[in-house]
Order: structure tokens, then sequence, then C-alpha cells
């Protein structure tokens, strides 16, 4: 799932609480309003490195995993389904969790939410790197989507929270701008690491981006948090991951076991009865997950209904189109993310023309 040109979708309040003692980091003033926050060029700086680094690496495993999967095939003598699963764990954590991630940061602080994010994803990438079999490497993936709901948003949040109004949209652009550049430079740096030296040097590279996001964000993103924040609907998060999950599961298991195996049937019914349930908790509780009266809007339940489409397409297409090149075309695993680059680069301009 391609997330880099969505970057308002996970924007959270921005109210802050006041700063605690004596001593404030760069920006601390961002605890009164962000439309008062003083920060200088050189904390912005930092801010935006900090956040770009951070969620470039949950943008960045979203595509290049794809590249190796020939190699997972090679190595772990992977079936289809096994292949599928570790494209879609990671997809379906991230997807799950990440209005959660956000609500999380909004309650106990973003930049501590953040920094748990980013160190999840990291010690996620360092033991998919020395996964043993395709079974370590599918659980590690759904950890590795786990960190990447809790850092994506949080990266976005602190932005929101950092930047006063006049400055606010053109960081964000920024922030859109280059990890949809580290996006589609996944795809070729992952093909040159599997072809020159291993797939596991596609996770492993995360570790020293991991390490700078930490040591930046500690010396330079001031904590802050929202005044009005003040619980995480855990029952929504939980039918939302059960549901999903049923449902993704279902179908993916379906090439395995046939649509009548019980296990295949159970997971789908269950899956649509916990989403049902979803939707009906959603519209009953004080503080839901998602509020359901945005979908009031034709233009916002529109644009949703359009960008499901694309991404189920461009997630299909992801999948195959490597498979086939390196597979059937006899392309190497670099040139085979270099094919890839025409339509990345494509949605990337074309996508901020038809925003506007």
């Amino acid at each position: 799932m391609n997330l880099a040109n969505e970057p308002y979708a996970f924007e959270t309040n921005t109210k802050e609480t006041a700063s605690i003692g004596s001593v404030r980091a760069p920006c601390d003033e961002v605890a009164v309003r962000p439309s008062e926050t003083p920060c200088g060029p050189e904390a912005r700086n930092w801010i935006l490195a900090a956040t770009i680094l951070g969620s470039s690496m949950a943008f960045i495993d979203s595509t290049v995993v794809n590249i190796a999967l020939p190699a997972f095939q090679t190595s772990f003598h992977a079936t289809i389904v096994d292949q599928q699963w570790i494209v879609e764990s990671y997809g379906l954590f991230l997807g799950a969790l990440i209005l959660a991630g956000g609500s999380l940061g909004d309650l106990f602080g973003r930049r501590l939410v953040y920094l748990v994010g980013v160190a999840v994803f990291a010690l996620a990438s360092l033991a998919c790197g020395l996964a043993t079999n395709v079974h370590l490497l599918i659980a590690e993936r759904s950890i590795q989507g786990v960190g990447a709901a809790l850092l994506v948003p949080g990266s976005l949040a602190i932005i929101s929270a950092s930047f006063d109004e006049d400055n606010r949209g053109k960081a964000i652009g920024i922030w859109s701008g280059f990890t949809a550049i580290t996006s589609a430079i996944g795809p070729v740096l992952g093909g040159w690491l599997v072809q020159y030296a291993s797939w596991r040097w596609v996770f492993f590279i995360n570790l020293p981006i991991a390490v700078a996001v930490i040591g930046i964000s500690v010396w330079r993103i001031p904590e802050n948090r929202s005044s009005t924040a003040d619980r995480v609907d855990w029952l929504g998060t939980a039918l939302a991951t059960l549901g999903l999950g049923g449902i993704v599961g279902g179908f993916v298991e379906s090439v395995n076991l046939g649509w009548r195996n019980p296990l295949v049937f159970g997971g789908l019914i269950l899956g649509l009865v916990l989403i049902a349930a979803f939707v009906f908790v959603e519209s009953k509780i004080a503080a839901p997950m998602v509020p359901l009266n945005l979908f009031a809007s034709r233009s916002f339940s529109g644009a949703n209904l359009l960008t499901l489409s694309l991404y189920s397409a461009i997630g299909i297409f992801f999948f195959l189109f490597p498979l086939n090149l390196i597979q059937v075309q006899g392309y190497s695993t670099t040139k085979s993310g270099a094919a890839l680059l025409p339509l990345i680069l494509l949605m990337f301009l074309l996508s901020r023309w038809s925003g506007g």
C-alpha cells in the first residue's frame, strides 16, 4: 500500500497540552497552539528530516519486498500463497492499526509513539533479515506493519504540531514529495541489493536509517500531545483488525484450500460479521476510531471509494509484475525494479496535478 500521496488522511488533532518543566526543547511552545509555533528554520529542518526518514522506511518496505519475492521462493521454497502473505501481512496490520496509532500519539505523546514505532519497525526489520523460514518472515512482516502503523501517522502529526499555519502546508508537501521519491527509489535499490548482496539486506538497510531517526528525534523534536484525547478505541481497533484478517485470510488461503473449505468460508463469514460489528460499534461509542458522519460527505466517500479501487489495482500490479519480469521474461532484479519507475514517477507527478 503506497500512502505517500495521501498525507492529509493521517493528520490528527493539533491542540496541544502545556509544556511541563522549566527547560524547553526547540519549539516546545507548540504545546500552546500550532498557529503560534515559533519553531526556527533550523529546528524545522531537523523535524522534517526525522519525519521523512522514518516514514520513508514504511513506504519503501511497501514496494521493495515485491522485488525480492522470487528470492524468497528460492530460499524458503515459498508457495504463491506464502508470497502473498509476505506482502499482505504487512499491509493488513498497517491498514488496520494506522488510525489507532494516531490516537495513541494524541494520548501518550506523538514523539514517544513515533519513536516506539520506529524502534518496533527496526527490530522487526532485523528479525526479517535473520528469518530462517517463511513462516517466521510472515510473522515478522506483521510486526513491521504494527511499527509502520505507529510511525506513519506520528510523522504527520509531529509536522502538523510543529509548524505554524503559514508553513504547515509547505512542510507536508515536502514530506509527501520526499516520501514519494524514496518509494520510487526503493524497488531499484532493493533489486540491486537482492542481485549483488542478499535479499536480507532489503531489511537490514532500515537499521541505520532508524538509528538516525531516533537520534534526531530525541535531540530535536519536542514532545506534544492532544489536550482533548482521553481514550483509544480499543474495541474498534480489535474488530477492524480481526475482521480484515478474516477476509484477507479467506481470500488468500482459498488458492490452497478451495472456497468450500470451512477455514476459508468461515474466515470470510467471520470477517464480514466483525466488520459489520465494527460499523455498529463506531456508530454508538463516544470517541470512535472512524467517525461515521464523515461518510455523509459525498466527496469524502467518493474519494475513498476511488482510492480503494486504485490501490486494489496497484496492489495486484506490484505483486505480479516483478514476478513476471524476473521469472518469465528473465530480467535481473535490478532491471525489474527499474521497470517500475515510470509508473511510480507518473503517479507522483500526476497526483499532485490532479489533487489541485
